[in-house]
């Protein structure tokens, strides 16, 4: 009997809260513009460090040491792939 009177006092006040339309911050083309630019530099480290372990490999091969940098490789390939895929995972989350 309360639940009813407190919904049937309040309900009419919570049906009348409309759907807000989304509206993006006042910063957030500086923002969007922040992470293009977090995105390219990493795009440009993975690319540096796939290109120093290659020549590390061959360095390496060369001179008959011990080799280490196809960890190297397969770790610069890992975090490319996570870094180039986080776009997509985050827009499957967010929606």
């Amino acid at each position: 009997m309360i639940l009813a009177t407190a919904h049937d006092m309040y309900g009419a006040v919570v049906a009348q809260v409309g759907n807000p339309t989304p509206e993006a911050p006042p910063i957030s083309d500086k923002i969007l513009q922040m992470v293009r630019y977090l995105t390219w530099f990493v795009l440009l480290s993975g690319i540096a460090a796939i290109t120093y372990a290659g020549g590390r490999f061959a360095w390496e091969k060369w001179t008959g040491g011990g080799l280490q940098s196809p960890k190297m490789v397969a770790g610069a390939m890992l975090g490319g792939a996570v870094a180039t895929s986080a776009g997509t995972i985050m827009n499957a989350v967010i929606g």
